[in-house]
């Protein structure tokens, strides 16, 4: 019998979460306890937002089985990861890793997630009848950049990759509700409107997956090849997650349509060192429900065959499953019954409801 995969979330306030008797038990501010026998379900993941409480002991269990457990903000932030000490024990693939900056596969990679972010920017530009990108100027312009240095790729392929990208946005932000709109341009980092900060919270989700996925596959999340590699800045997450932002547009393109200027809040936050600005936030409550219904989009099924078998996939399997030919990719291995290639191809998916 096959067992399920579950995943536990302590996402209100005042919950508890230990272990008894091999079980996770939670336990709601009233109470109320939900179990989650060990050896019965798989546990997947464990979700633990600010403001409840865990024991040791089921921290232990969860290190100690290897479960991924991510920690949120207040305002559905993921800030940090419990991760077994074992996790980094397998360095083949890093070194596989480290051996691509300079043996011509960086430069392969970095224009694959280039060319695949921008295909899946035309399926959502599709979708909605807007002007999509012209895809085979693009791979013209791509294919012409040659040479064996990264950081000279980088510098020609970024700015093609960004003003198709600032393009794709200031069409797909006149899908949203325009009392919702304060800009028609992207913001990630100190955004002030609504909106933006809205993409940013689901993109802090999907990093997350992402995250999870490389590390899963014994990658190394900091050594990127389209994004520089810089301190702090976890490039290869920035570089896997490129090849699913469309998904993750559609989602919200979606889910915010009943938005109004009324679900979002202004809040004081600290700017820079000594000083402090006015942001503007989507309320707790649609907060909560927003993160919930993305985790349940990434378990939608896609029309992509698994490895092994099956037709489909969830989202999220299929980052998973990428994560790991990416590293077969690079150790130059293949997996059983998958059709051998002397490159990779990242697989993209249609949007749902395509």
């Amino acid at each position: 019998m096959r067992v399920k995969m579950v995943k536990i979330a302590l996402d209100g306030f005042g919950s508890f979460l230990g272990m008894e008797r091999g079980c996770f038990v939670v336990r709601d501010k009233e109470g109320k306890a939900r179990r989650y026998p060990l050896f019965e379900s798989e546990i997947g993941e464990v979700i633990l937002r600010s403001g409840n409480t865990v024991s040791t002991g089921a921290l232990a269990s969860l290190g100690f089985w290897d479960i991924d457990v991510l920690i949120l903000s207040n305002n559905g932030k993921p800030i940090a990861m419990v991760r077994s000490l074992n996790s980094d024990s397998h360095v083949r693939t890093r070194i596989a890793q480290y051996e691509a900056l300079n043996n011509g596969k960086g430069i392969h990679i970095a224009k694959q997630i280039v060319l695949k972010k921008l295909e899946g920017q035309n399926l959502v530009l599709k979708k909605y009848g807007l002007k999509q990108h012209d895809l085979i100027s693009v791979k013209e312009r791509i294919d012409e950049i040659e040479g064996n240095d990264l950081k000279a790729l980088r510098r020609k392929l970024l700015p093609i990759e960004g003003n198709c990208s600032d393009l794709y946005f200031k069409q797909i932000v006149q899908l949203f509700p325009r009392n919702i709109v304060r800009t028609d341009n992207r913001r990630t980092f100190r955004a002030y409107d609504g909106l933006n900060n809205t993409f940013n919270l689901i993109y802090s989700l999907l990093k997350w997956k992402v995250h999870i996925a490389l590390l899963k596959a014994k990658l190394e999340p900091f050594l990127g090849f389209l994004h520089s590699e810089e301190a702090g800045k976890p490039s290869l997450i920035c570089d896997m997650v490129e090849l699913y932002r469309y998904m993750a547009d559609d989602f919200l393109i979606k889910y915010c349509q009943k938005f109004t200027s009324k679900d979002f809040v202004v809040k004081t936050e600290q700017y820079i060192p000594n000083r402090r600005g006015m942001r503007e936030y989507l309320n707790d409550s649609l907060t909560n429900k927003l993160i919930k219904a993305f985790y349940g989009y990434l378990d939608w099924k896609v029309r992509i065959p698994r490895i092994r078998h099956g037709f489909r996939q969830s989202l999220e399997t299929l980052i998973n499953e990428e994560s790991l030919l990416f590293a077969k990719y690079l150790r130059n291995e293949y997996p059983y019954g998958y059709p051998r290639r002397e490159t990779w191809i990242p697989r993209i998916a249609l949007p749902l409801y395509y």
